[in-house]
């Protein structure tokens, strides 16, 4: 007969706890319920009457608080905070006594926390470190890093929290002059504007370009709630002008994150390779100007924050010159 493991977690008497992968110093509070096939990580809170379906994963570090049920598909990464009473579903066309419809996988990835009574509808994905406001119902996929708040839950705003050195910073007049903006080479290019009786013109010489364009896109009629972007290039250099209107253009380079408000054609956004960036708050109908350095290649974006992380990581070891041995 094998020995029975000594439990190293802590169960309130008024629990009930049939899994037996629960991780170490994780804390199991009065009425409740965690069923056989659930698993739960190392250091984790979990709060008086919450609900945990067989087929849910819970990281390290996670804190779910009082009146929460996670059902069967719900993964909650390491260092997930969920708010009293928040509501996670995994069936989009429920019935009762019906269950044919597949039932959705919901994630919520690495330092997000979501609010008090917010809904997440099924198979959602809550980005890295991003934060759900209370009450707010998630229908879509919520970037990395981003504050959704409302019924459909929208961006309002990017965190200034986890392991990155915010930087805030916002577009200058062209009278200023402006440098570097983080460690990638993120900056601000003015271009003079003309104003007279009959309109203004705004010039972008070709020597105040980083690279010659290979490519030229056009992003307009975006609706104020949506966001662009979202991604990384591995080698592609691009510069952002809005020509009409205004658009919030956000940069992390993977140690820095700041956000530059493009409103005029004399401002441009320089975003060399490997820095995350994103827009939003398309505000006036506003047009933005893209140019490339690089042809469309599917190959040279990063589509997903984590991936990035990952990369960059790489990509700073390779950039890292090795200093010279030293001779005896």
């Amino acid at each position: 007969m094998k020995p029975e493991r000594v439990r190293s977690y802590f169960q309130h008497a008024l629990s009930e706890v049939e899994s037996s992968t629960i991780g170490d110093r994780t804390r199991i509070w009065a009425f409740a319920h965690v069923l056989p096939g659930a698993v739960i990580g190392e250091d984790c809170n979990i709060c008086d009457h919450v609900f945990i379906e067989n087929d849910v994963v819970v990281g390290d570090r996670v804190t779910v608080k009082c009146g929460v049920q996670l059902w069967d598909g719900v993964r909650l990464h390491d260092d997930v905070f969920v708010g009293p009473n928040a509501t996670f579903t995994n069936d989009p066309f429920p019935r009762s006594q019906d269950h044919s419809s597949p039932l959705l996988e919901t994630i919520v990835e690495r330092g997000a926390s979501i609010g008090a009574n917010a809904t997440i509808l099924p198979g959602t994905r809550i980005g890295q470190n991003s934060m759900v406001g209370a009450g707010s119902v998630v229908t879509g996929n919520v970037p990395a890093n981003a504050i959704v708040i409302g019924n459909p839950a929208r961006i309002t705003g990017y965190t200034r929290s986890g392991e990155l050195n915010i930087e805030e910073t916002a577009a200058r007049p062209s009278s200023h002059t402006t440098g570097p903006l983080g460690r990638r080479g993120v900056r601000i290019i003015d271009s003079p504007v003309f104003d007279d009786l009959r309109g203004s013109l705004s010039v972008l010489e070709s020597d105040a370009l980083p690279f010659t364009p290979a490519r030229i896109f056009t992003v307009f009629a975006v609706p104020s709630k949506e966001v662009r972007g979202e991604h990384a290039h591995r080698t592609c250099q691009q510069v952002l002008t809005c020509v009409s209107g205004s658009v919030q253009v956000l940069w992390d380079d993977g140690v820095q994150r700041g956000e530059v408000l493009l409103d005029s054609p004399g401002t441009s956004l320089f975003m060399p390779a490997m820095v995350w960036g994103s827009q939003y708050r398309f505000l006036d109908n506003a047009v933005l100007v893209v140019l490339a350095s690089l042809p469309y290649q599917p190959e040279d974006y990063i589509r997903t924050y984590s991936e990035f992380l990952e990369e960059i990581d790489d990509y700073d070891r390779r950039s890292t010159p090795t200093p010279p041995v030293e001779s005896a």
